[in-house]
């Protein structure tokens, strides 16, 4: 079980990044404690947005003192440059946690929809949905890349406090019984 911690989530993007910030409480209970979006839409200059980005996150990292990032990794699209566009934001994301001493872990957007959904598939409007229901609360006004940045936060909560967390679909028993000693009996 983890003890009470503060995560941070982002969707990361050169565009508009998406943020959520989620606090546990003493009884291992998620609550929202911000959430919204850095717009660059704006910004033509594609080294000013990474610098924008970076200093963003550190400003986050200053203001609510994460002790996790849980950031999306970035996936495969028809065009590849949005790769590594997307793998650039991530980068300057994942940089200024790292200078903040934040433990950062990577999602797969697919592992968070089925973390939150119970579908990899499941569209964005139903991540807010259930976003919204697992928290408690109406998340109004914010683009759906703020609530996208939440369900990568819950998905590393629930990775936390997953028992078979550190076990992979693929792992067999042989290696859940190495990795996991005490619980032979």
């Amino acid at each position: 079980m983890i003890d009470s911690r503060t995560i941070l989530g982002i969707d990361p993007g050169t565009n508009v990044l998406g943020f959520g910030v989620i606090r546990i409480d003493e009884k291992k209970h998620p609550q929202l404690v911000d959430a919204g979006v850095l717009d660059l839409r704006k910004d033509t200059d594609p080294y000013l947005k990474l610098e924008k980005i970076h200093q963003f996150v550190s400003r986050l990292c200053a203001d609510y003192s994460p002790d996790d990032l849980a950031i999306e990794s970035p996936f495969m699209d028809k065009n590849a440059q949005v790769i590594f566009k997307l793998g650039r934001a991530q980068g300057a994301a994942i940089i200024a946690a790292s200078q903040f001493g934040v433990l950062i872990t990577e999602y797969a957007p697919r592992k968070a929809k089925i973390a939150i959904c119970g579908n990899g598939a499941a569209s964005k409007e139903q991540v807010k949905l259930m976003v919204e229901k697992i928290l408690g609360t109406k998340i109004e006004n914010q683009r759906l890349d703020a609530t996208d940045a939440l369900a990568i936060a819950l998905c590393h909560f629930y990775q936390l406090t997953s028992p078979l967390s550190s076990v992979s679909a693929s792992s067999s028993w042989k290696k859940f019984l190495e990795a996991n000693p005490d619980r032979i009996k």
